[in-house]
């Protein structure tokens, strides 16, 4: 037995020697922009139940030769045989399924509606009009990535999304139209949306006037149950029928919200809240991760996708804003527009941020429950702009 050669070949058999030969590099830069990803998840709090799970994701699966992830077998031309993943593929092969056949993001939907009160936009359904505005962005963004000329209209179409500020909804866009693209998308849509308190508040005020930011609304009225528990069934019956391909992700979500409303499912919404939501989140941050793999991940296309999701994120709230002031003239003073910015559907930190910015030009002024309105209307608003670029580019 020669223990030298053992020794040798334990050596050359080992991730290290991957990650100095060959295209080994581009893993060991993955691997740092991991930990960068894990520190500001864990330190800086950035939408950690998420981004520590994608970060963890992308140093599985950077690391040579650990075999949990296999692309090839997802970006195969001729299809994805599943048989093939469930008899060869490795642990994050297997859960990633979830991700490419719509399960996690749609679950997840499930909870987020089960958490979700659509009390404040049915006492003031100009709300709608807000969220709907609030998805500028997803639209701009996708004209700009067209005329970048280095994507797709699917890719373009899957990047816009990140304007609507929902990391599922972008993940179930991008699973389908887009599936190369979904590590640094996912990764852009989440790291906006915990930007939220530093991107918004300087859009605020440069749009909005301080005298119109200084408007104090007046009590909305109260909802009753019984248009709580109607409003998810209508909507899913409206929607789906207009927009087919939305069935899962927005009929996912109305039943989580009837869950929550009937009274009678409280163990049901429960789980769907937590355990569910949970155990979902663990699933889908790792499998998503997994797919920022370096040979695909350290390119032109990736920065740009950065920079357009920023400028998809901050057009969005443009488009809030600017709706905001002229619903606020229209009603004559009754409306503060920074509500407008909280119909981007980051539930409820968007609705946050606004009622702090209202409180520092007004300590008078609380606009929470008022923002929380056109907030859970740019979460309906975002599935619906996912399902139209869906029914179009899918």
């Amino acid at each position: 037995m020669d223990i030298g050669q053992i020794f040798v070949d334990l050596v050359k058999d080992s991730g290290f020697a991957g990650l100095f030969t060959g295209m080994g590099w581009q893993n060991a830069v993955m691997i740092v922009i991991a930990l960068v990803l894990l520190f500001l998840g864990i330190v800086k709090k950035f939408e950690p139940l998420l981004l520590v799970g994608i970060a963890f994701g992308m140093l599985l699966t950077n690391l040579p030769l650990g075999g949990v992830f296999h692309a090839e077998m997802w970006n195969n031309p001729d299809g994805v045989s599943y048989s093939e993943v469930l008899q060869k593929g490795g642990l994050i092969d297997i859960l990633y399924i979830g991700v490419k056949t719509g399960v996690y993001p749609c679950l997840i939907f499930v909870g987020v509606g089960a958490m979700t009160d659509f009390g404040p936009m049915l006492a003031n359904p100009k709300s709608l009009i807000l969220g709907a505005a609030a998805q500028l962005g997803v639209f701009c963004a996708f004209v700009l990535a067209i005329v970048t000329g280095l994507f797709t209209p699917s890719e373009a179409a899957s990047i816009g999304i990140i304007g609507g500020a929902d990391g599922p909804t972008a993940i179930w866009l991008t699973k389908s139209l887009a599936p190369g693209l979904l590590g640094p998308i996912a990764i852009a849509a989440y790291s906006y949306m915990a930007l939220i308190p530093l991107i918004q508040p300087p859009l605020m005020k440069l749009l909005v006037p301080k005298k119109e930011r200084m408007i104090k609304m007046e009590q909305a009225r109260e909802v009753s149950k019984t248009e709580k528990i109607i409003f998810p069934i209508m909507v899913t019956v409206f929607t789906v029928l207009i927009l087919p391909s939305v069935a899962g992700l927005l009929g996912c979500l109305m039943f989580g919200n009837l869950l929550k409303e009937t009274g009678v499912t409280d163990r049901l919404s429960d789980t769907a809240q937590n355990a569910l939501m949970n155990i979902v989140t663990l699933f889908l941050g790792i499998s998503v991760g997994a797919t920022a793999i370096g040979a695909t991940f350290l390119d032109v296309k990736t920065i740009l996708i950065i920079v357009l999701g920023l400028f998809a994120f901050a057009f969005s709230t443009v488009g809030g804003l600017l709706f905001g002031r002229l619903m606020c003239l229209v009603t004559r003073g009754k409306l503060n527009p920074l509500i407008g910015a909280a119909g981007v559907s980051a539930v409820p930190m968007a609705a946050r941020v606004a009622h702090v910015q209202g409180l520092k030009d007004n300590p008078d002024s609380y606009l929470l429950m008022h923002a929380m309105g056109p907030n859970v209307a740019g979460v309906i608003g975002s599935a619906v702009a996912a399902g139209i670029l869906m029914s179009v580019f899918g």
